[in-house]
């Protein structure tokens, strides 16, 4: 601490006496050597210093390391539908009543979902016990039944039908006093009992042939008379078919070949029951053999297709005649089957028989004479397409030669004029036809079709009760799926029939008598109310338009019809 004190006194003075005077000046002599200045000669220049980066380099080290492999185990994936299917019900059941006493009744069965069988059974009834004014008894009734079954695998299927047929009707063209002709007098029935096979087989693999065979059988016979003198004047008929068909894939070609035999043995009564000149036994066998190779060629992504073949044919019937029908046609697809147009050319022979024909017109003669319709060969075109997604379009067009056209003439010489006979003739037929179909899901569909025909007949004046105008309007429309409205709409112009007076004709040509049978309109508009799945309500109306055309010369149809009735499903 002493020495502190002394120092700090020290400095004390020094600061006073410091601050005694303003101004201190030192003079001193003395050498400093000032280096000589020179230039430098080298030019500037950058001076890029490169480091090198060292290069590090690693061994490969052996070293293995034993690892473990452990699974953990996962959940089954569940799937959940989001759109379910419908549910199918086994039976449905249609019951009604129509006007003029005209009970209805339908069934049917099936098997519901399933990938390997299929099975059921469809029956079907409608009569008719009402009368038609001016005109003899008309009553009728039509009953069928459809038994199937067949077995679906993913290399063959297999399909077997069973069907039976009952129709009873009258011969009622005959304008007669009320009561004055008994019922029993014109009646005739016809039964039918047929069965049908078809084997297919499903080959994926191109280089496997598939094929194809179908049996069909149908045994048709009408009534029998009362009177056992007169029991076999009868009409039965057997008709036997057998036709196989194998197709081979071989690179962008299909060849294709059919094989088939047709038997239709037709007979009434037999050649020891001839009562009369008039009431003569027949007895037609008529056997078709045909033997049609084809190929089918696609090019350009399956825009252009072809079919070449030809049709050969065996005709047994009356006299042995042989056929060839040519078979070719060509289509092309534009803009993504937008438009489709196509042309070809072919030709066949189309077997007749009763039981066919009795389908058309069921008031025939059963003094038949059976020829098959030769189409030597026709011409046909036209282009088919869709405008949208909801609109689709077809319009063809035909022309060719037809022998033995088959015609319905009224009956004169086997009957009185109420039931009809088959003629034939050489004729040239042209066909014009085109419809377009909208469909807007399932709340819209609608259909129209437009047909027209011209015949030049070589013997004939015209032809016999066929129309020259044909259109066809069918639509239907669903209401928030509880109503559910049907309309069927038919026009038919152009038909003659063959008379023979100058008293009930309009028209004398070529010696022959005929009258017009008049324009026909048929409308039919149908209503079903569904109270919910599988209980619903239907109301039926025929020939609205209350028209009692004539579809056969003197043979009108019954004004309006209407028929009501409930659906069950279950």
């Amino acid at each position: 601490m002493k020495h502190l004190f002394l120092i700090y006194i020290v400095l004390l003075a020094g600061f006073t006496f410091s601050q005694g005077s303003d101004e201190v000046i030192l003079q001193a002599g003395g050498n400093r050597t000032v280096e000589k200045a020179y230039r430098i000669t080298e030019q500037p220049k950058i001076i890029d210093t490169i480091l090198p980066s060292p290069v590090l380099e690693y061994p490969l080290l052996a070293v293995k390391h034993e690892s473990q492999i452990q699974l953990d185990p996962i959940a089954p994936a569940s799937i959940k539908t989001v759109d379910k299917l419908n549910q199918l019900y086994s039976t449905y059941v249609k019951l009604g009543i129509g006007s003029q006493i005209m009970p209805l009744g339908e069934v049917y069965f099936n098997n519901k979902r399933t990938r390997k069988y299929q099975y059921g059974v469809h029956a079907k009834h409608l009569s008719f016990f009402g009368k038609i004014k001016d005109y003899a008894p008309a009553q009728f009734d039509r009953t069928k039944v459809n038994a199937f079954g067949g077995i679906n695998e993913e290399k063959y299927s297999l399909m077997a039908d069973l069907h039976y047929q009952n129709r009873g009707l009258h011969y009622y063209g005959l304008r007669v006093p009320k009561d004055s002709i008994s019922k029993d007098s014109i009646a005739q029935r016809f039964q039918e009992v047929g069965a049908n096979l078809k084997f297919a087989s499903h080959q994926e693999d191109s280089a496997h042939l598939n094929y194809q065979i179908r049996l069909d059988y149908a045994y048709f016979t009408s009534k029998k008379p009362e009177n056992s003198e007169l029991a076999k004047r009868r009409v039965q008929e057997n008709y036997f078919s057998l036709a196989g068909k194998g197709m081979y894939q071989y690179g962008s070609e299909l060849f294709s070949l059919d094989l088939g035999v047709k038997y239709n043995g037709y007979q009434y009564g037999f050649t020891d029951t001839t009562i009369s000149k008039l009431d003569t036994a027949l007895k037609l066998n008529n056997t078709i053999i045909h033997l049609f190779p084809s190929v089918e060629t696609t090019l350009w992504k399956n825009k252009f297709k072809a079919v070449l073949g030809v049709n050969l044919v065996l005709d047994i019937h009356e006299k042995t005649k042989f056929h060839a029908y040519p078979m070719i046609e060509v289509k092309y697809s534009f803009f993504k089957d937008l438009f489709i147009p196509f042309v070809g050319i072919r030709g066949g022979l189309t077997q007749n028989s009763f039981r066919t024909l009795s389908y058309t017109n069921e008031f025939m003669t059963l003094q038949q004479t059976l020829q098959n319709q030769n189409t030597a060969i026709e011409v046909y075109g036209g282009f088919k397409g869709t405008l949208s997604k909801r609109i689709s379009f077809n319009i063809n067009g035909s022309y060719g030669r037809v022998q033995n056209l088959g015609m319905f003439i009224n009956d004169t010489v086997y009957a009185r004029g109420n039931q009809f006979r088959m003629i034939y003739d050489t004729a040239t037929v042209s066909h014009l036809e085109g419809s377009i179909s909208y469909q807007l899901d399932e709340k819209w569909k609608i259909d129209v079709l437009a047909k027209y025909h011209a015949y030049q007949m070589k013997n004939e004046s015209f032809a016999w009760n066929l129309p020259t105008f044909e259109s066809n309007v069918r639509g239907s429309y669903n209401l928030y799926d509880k109503f559910i409205f049907n309309l069927d709409l038919t026009l038919q112009g152009g038909r003659r029939a063959l008379v023979y007076d100058s008293v009930s004709s309009d028209h004398y040509e070529n010696l022959q008598y005929s009258k017009k049978l008049g324009f026909l309109a048929d409308v039919n508009l149908g209503i079903e109310y569904r109270y919910n799945k599988r209980i619903s309500a239907f109301l039926q109306g025929n020939n609205l338009v209350a028209q009692r055309y004539r579809r056969w010369y003197n043979y009108p149809v019954q004004g309006i019809q209407v028929i009501g009735g409930i659906t069950f499903r279950f």
